[in-house]
């Protein structure tokens, strides 16, 4: 049996990495940010030696990306000095480990999928701190890593994008949203289940996209939200049915420019003989049973 070690265990995603390693009856030893301070390096250490683990998969981070471009050594701190500490710790050790990366590592300025092996270009500050945090990772463990970048994350637990469209669906507001950024939204739950198809198929170490196949924008994301709330029976059927509006990315300012182009290529999966994580929409549906439960 696998022992698993998990970082930023109370997440969006290591909540759902740890609920999956249960459910396969894996040991798991789940740290969340107040269990352990990635900042401190011999505090690492010192976790990681103790617990013995096989795999670590590293669900910490710094995630807010506005409030990057103002404190970007808070989050360097965590999203590069952080990943450092765990990675030399890990190396020590001789354990695998499993760094979830961003899109934000690249420039956005793209009109195809960008491959696993494409340049690198952050436009903000969050992406330069995500990268540090690769760059340190791969020169740690060369070997023994896998940078497993993702993008438009949702799920049951925490705040994100498909939550927010619930809460204004149900308090019958039509927002605006952005129709003019490109991207896959993803399920964390499925990014989970890539990064056990990772360890399982013994794949070689390197950078693996775990986005949702196809694309969309922001906005088509929301519709399909606002579809599927509509389409709900448990619902009042005779309430009004909104549906959001299309508008640019111009009149949605933010602190951090976001990428008007996320899409993520899937060769190396492939390449692994894994297959990379289906169409977006069909994992909406998967999920939004559950999401509709939390965000009530």
């Amino acid at each position: 049996m696998t022992r698993w070690f998990v970082t930023g265990a109370a997440g969006m995603l290591g909540r759902d990495m740890t609920a999956l390693l249960a459910a396969r009856g894996e040991e798991c030893t789940a740290l969340t940010r107040a269990d352990l301070d990635l900042t401190d390096g011999p505090a690492v250490t010192a976790a990681i030696a103790s617990a013995k683990p096989d795999v670590v998969v590293n669900c910490a981070a710094w995630t807010a990306v506005d409030a990057a471009e103002e404190y970007e050594d808070e989050a360097l701190a965590i999203n590069g000095n952080g990943a450092a500490n765990l990675a030399g710790a890990c190396a020590e050790a001789g354990v695998l480990l499993v760094h979830p990366s961003t899109d934000y590592v690249f420039d956005g300025h793209a009109s195809a999928p960008y491959a696993e092996d494409a340049p690198t270009a952050p436009a903000g500050a969050y992406g330069r701190t995500k990268l540090a945090g690769e760059l340190a990772v791969r020169a740690a463990l060369p070997d023994g890593s896998y940078l497993v970048r993702t993008a438009w994350l949702y799920g049951a637990h925490g705040k994100n994008f498909v939550k927010t469209m619930l809460r204004l669906a149900r308090n019958g507001t039509a927002p605006g949203v952005v129709a003019d950024q490109h991207g896959q939204p993803t399920w964390t739950a499925d990014v989970a289940t890539q990064i056990c198809a990772l360890i399982d198929a013994s794949a070689p170490a390197g950078v693996y996209h775990a986005t949702s196949s196809g694309q969309t924008t922001w906005f088509g994301f929301a519709e399909e939200i606002f579809r599927l709330y509509n389409e709900d029976q448990t619902h009042d059927p005779e309430r009004q049915r909104l549906t959001p509006r299309p508008i640019a990315t111009a009149d949605y300012p933010t602190p951090a420019q976001r990428p008007a182009y996320s899409v993520l290529g899937h060769d190396a999966w492939h390449k692994a003989g894994i297959e990379p994580i289906g169409d977006w929409q069909d994992a909406l549906h998967r999920a939004f049973t559950a999401i509709l439960a939390e965000a009530s």
